[in-house]
């Protein structure tokens, strides 16, 4: 399978992408790109759902955003961190070789989150040197975005959304064992109530609400953007 890719995202666990850039995903294929995502545990300490389960949510929400394929590096969930990860996904992404790269947001509740953050932002400058002893050629990424999960600051940009806001709602029901699960001993927890579908949907309709549309998806990135002038 040829897994190179114009666009790719990672995602701690199974159901991150679809809360942080789903509408962002679906818009850029719409607009002609290929996606590529990655999961980088198979979410197993989650309270609701078993792995098989997870993994087969992760691949319908997957074709719903249309993405060309998704693959799970199965890093042991909870204890994303290391050299071994890092060689990991730096063989990942000089095999995928994406003009793009969406990270997770370096600053967020779940220890997870975080961890991954920095273990693939060392990964994406490591994948260029060439003396870093990893397989594959060396690779440099265009542009590194990172977006939010949980917590959010004043994003560097937002993409509006608005027209692709149903398919993120689409894939995040792909989701079932996470947000509505139905099998018998289900316990409650943050994810399972309503409010956290509305805190997603309250954050994306706040950064649309600041370049007035309906919904936006916000980034952050470490680096300036270049505009040709300060005329819109």
């Amino acid at each position: 399978m040829d897994t190179t890719v114009d666009l790719l995202a990672f995602g701690p666990h199974p159901d991150d992408i679809e809360i942080g850039v789903g509408g962002t995903i679906a818009k850029q294929v719409r607009q002609g790109c290929t996606v590529g995502l990655c999961d980088l545990t198979r979410g197993e300490l989650g309270t609701n759902g078993t792995v098989e389960i997870r993994v087969a949510e992760a691949r319908v929400g997957a074709d719903v955003l249309g993405a060309a394929w998704r693959e799970n590096l199965e890093w042991p969930d909870g204890e994303i961190g290391g050299a071994n990860q890092v060689k990991s996904a730096v063989e990942f992404v000089r095999r995928c070789r994406p003009a793009t790269v969406l990270l997770p947001y370096w600053a967020d509740r779940h220890p997870d989150h975080v961890a991954s953050s920095q273990v693939l932002t060392s990964a994406l400058f490591k994948s260029s040197l060439r003396k870093y002893e990893a397989s594959g050629d060396v690779w440099r990424p265009d542009w590194v975005c990172y977006y939010f999960i949980n917590d959010a600051v004043s994003p560097s940009f937002v993409v509006d959304v608005t027209d692709c806001y149903d398919t993120k709602r689409r894939a995040l029901d792909c989701h079932r064992s996470q947000f509505m699960p139905e099998e018998g001993g289900a316990a409650p927890t943050r994810l399972t109530t309503p409010r956290f579908r509305q805190m997603i949907e309250s954050r994306d309709a706040g950064f649309g609400a600041d370049v007035g549309v309906a919904f936006a998806e916000g980034f952050v990135v470490r680096e300036p953007i270049v505009r040709s002038g300060v005329m819109k």
